[in-house]
């Protein structure tokens, strides 16, 4: 091994030891998840299927201790919570909404580049929501929360802002219809973030890593 990757795989073991760790569980499907349609405060239950997966969650962070489990306050995080087995120790955060769609929301992806062809969330937000700024302000103070927690914690949110959560937005770049996250910025001094595949239709149970390229569906 070349001495500056040794030097790089030392220092990220060193953080390692020193940051505690954020698992984020994305929320089983809802109805609006099947049709596509940008689900920001609407506050929808899960499906049989969302449900089916919530309940996989468990058997995948079996073995695991938190020191914390926080969620967001909408039904489907918090029944996605309820199944993976952490209600009774979980705290609500409002913080842990999905991102504010504004005059976006309940529309997909192609009707809203039907009206605006060059539109692209984390650069140019929602008309009548949350900028990614506000996104990321939000953000920050999860994690400001999350830093002054002695052990990992555990997160149940939603797609958009989970992304947000795991990444600066400026390293946003889209590739086709996939976003590419480098993770790297000032939260990577404060936590470790690392990540964990789970396979198609699963809630996504994410770890991050400042050393990974991370690729969302």
């Amino acid at each position: 091994m070349l001495p500056e990757v040794e030097s790089q795989v030392a220092e990220a073991s060193r953080v390692s030891k020193q940051l505690p760790i954020i698992y984020l569980a994305r929320h089983g499907e809802t109805a609006w998840t099947v049709t596509g349609q940008h689900t920001g405060r609407t506050d929808l239950a899960l499906t049989e299927a969302g449900e089916r997966n919530a309940r996989r969650v468990r058997a995948r962070l079996k073995g695991l201790t938190f020191a914390k489990v926080f969620t967001s306050p909408l039904q489907p995080a918090v029944r996605t919570c309820e199944l993976a087995g952490f209600g009774a120790v979980t705290e609500v955060d409002d913080d842990l909404v999905e991102w504010d769609y504004g005059e976006y929301e309940g529309l997909t992806t192609a009707e809203i580049r039907a009206k605006n062809p060059a539109w692209q969330l984390f650069r140019d937000g929602c008309p009548g929501g949350e900028s990614p700024k506000q996104a990321a302000a939000r953000a920050d103070r999860v994690v400001s929360r999350v830093r002054a927690v002695q052990g990992d914690v555990l997160l149940f949110s939603s797609g958009h802002f989970i992304r947000v959560i795991g990444c600066p937005l400026d390293w946003y770049r889209i590739r086709g219809e996939r976003q590419v996250l480098h993770v790297e910025h000032s939260q990577s001094e404060r936590v470790e973030l690392r990540t964990r595949s789970l396979p198609a239709g699963d809630p996504a149970v994410e770890r991050h890593s400042s050393c990974d390229f991370l690729r969302w569906s």
